[in-house]
């Protein structure tokens, strides 16, 4: 046992990073409205984010750099470089200070469920204090500045949260003949279409390629390791993915479409399975939340960091005023009175148009022999990846699509 967890890697901190309230969000209303049906786009996300994932772990122990250094790096050319370093750094911050504010909105949905009220008035301004608290957490676990704590913290986390969705699924007692249909027979029902999109994109996270790439430094030296850090992407991977159609499984116990949020879910599975439900998907969401609320900062620095060549450390002054910077707007942009489902859309809007820009530079830079050497991506995970970047951008395009609709009217 003690060896096992050993093993346990980043690959743990990138799951807990995409299981956020946006995933438990989207997969919730993926069960709700149309059942098992779209769980083989869940098996389609996860092989994505396999792909993806194990390019940025390559990258990153042999290497020996973060995908933004690399990046830098290798563009020779200062008008493109200082192009793409603004690109990077812009929308990494732009995006995760979004994602940030939603995965503590999460959280705090996560506590709602179970203690109603969380605000306190200042005036005719309404705090949450909720949000201030799941901050809190996230804030001392990042100052600490101790990877090996960060990864144990989260590690019972993600175990905490995986049992909660896991338990409330098996409370429902899904038809697996029904189950085994949905993941491997692709149907998009009438209007599913942009249910699908949010399903991968709230699985291939963009922030995750940078984290990862970094994080494996920080556990691992060199190449030797590639075998452990391919194994430990492989893994977490796959169970997060497994939580994830939990949780649409767990939703499409609820008969009717009144459901909006997991908040919802909770108190709709509750008359069907007892108070037991509500309990464990409480304690799902507000794990969900924080885990992400740490994770989501942490690249933003790490992304920085790459950037501007800033010295490696956890406990660096540049590097934590730009974590503190990121979840102390995700703590305001939260705790302010906008709503958390509202919070949570934009968030994944965010996630949409930046995903194709990082899985672009990523594939580039894994093809480039000066970068990898032998260790350059094969030709299968060249069609796989630039199948991958296509589907990103079709699925950018169609976020950005969506934003000028709602614009306009």
């Amino acid at each position: 046992m003690k060896k096992l967890f050993a093993n346990i890697g980043p690959g743990t901190l990138v799951a807990a990073a995409f299981i956020g309230p946006g995933t438990v969000t989207v997969c919730t209303l993926a069960g709700v409205q149309y059942n098992f049906t779209l769980l083989w786009a869940m098996v389609l996300s996860i092989v994505a984010t396999i792909v993806l994932q194990e390019m940025a772990a390559r990258l990153g122990l042999v290497s020996g750099l973060g995908l933004a250094e690399t990046v830098k790096r290798e563009i020779k050319f200062p008008l493109l470089k200082i192009g793409a370093i603004v690109l990077m750094l812009s929308a990494i911050l732009i995006g995760n200070a979004a994602y940030e504010a939603g995965n503590i909105s999460g959280g705090v949905l996560g506590l709602q469920t179970l203690f109603d009220n969380g605000t306190f008035d200042i005036g005719n301004l309404s705090i949450n204090y909720f949000s201030i608290f799941i901050g809190f957490i996230a804030f001392v676990l990042l100052y600490i500045g101790n990877y090996k704590l960060i990864e144990r913290s989260l590690i019972f986390l993600v175990v905490l949260m995986s049992l909660s969705f896991v338990i409330t699924a098996i409370l429902t007692q899904p038809n697996l003949i029904e189950v085994l249909r949905g993941m491997f027979v692709p149907t998009i029902p009438e209007e599913g279409w942009l249910t699908i999109i949010a399903l991968v994109g709230t699985t291939v996270v963009p922030y995750n390629l940078f984290l990862h790439a970094s994080l494996v430094q920080e556990k691992w030296k060199g190449v030797n390791h590639l075998k452990s850090a391919r194994r430990d992407t492989y893994v977490s991977i796959i169970l997060g993915g497994l939580v994830s159609m939990a949780i649409i499984i767990s939703a499409a116990a609820i008969s009717n479409g009144t459901v909006s949020n997991a908040a919802d879910l909770a108190k709709g599975l509750e008359p069907l399975y007892g108070s037991f439900s509500k309990y464990f998907l409480s304690v799902g969401l507000f794990a969900a939340g924080i885990t992400s609320a740490i994770t989501a900062p942490l690249a933003a620095a790490y992304v920085a960091r790459g950037c501007f060549d800033w010295d490696k450390g956890l406990k660096s002054v540049k590097f934590r005023v730009v974590w503190i910077f990121i979840l102390l707007l995700g703590v305001i942009l939260s705790s302010g009175g906008w709503k958390p489902i509202e919070i949570i859309k934009f968030a994944q809007v965010a996630n949409g148009l930046l995903l194709p820009v990082i899985a672009g530079f990523l594939l580039w830079v894994t093809n480039r022999s000066s970068v990898l050497g032998n260790y350059s991506n094969s030709k299968l995970q060249n069609v796989i990846g630039i199948f991958i970047v296509i589907t990103t951008v079709l699925l950018g395009l169609r976020s950005l699509e969506k934003v000028l609709e709602f614009s306009m009217f």
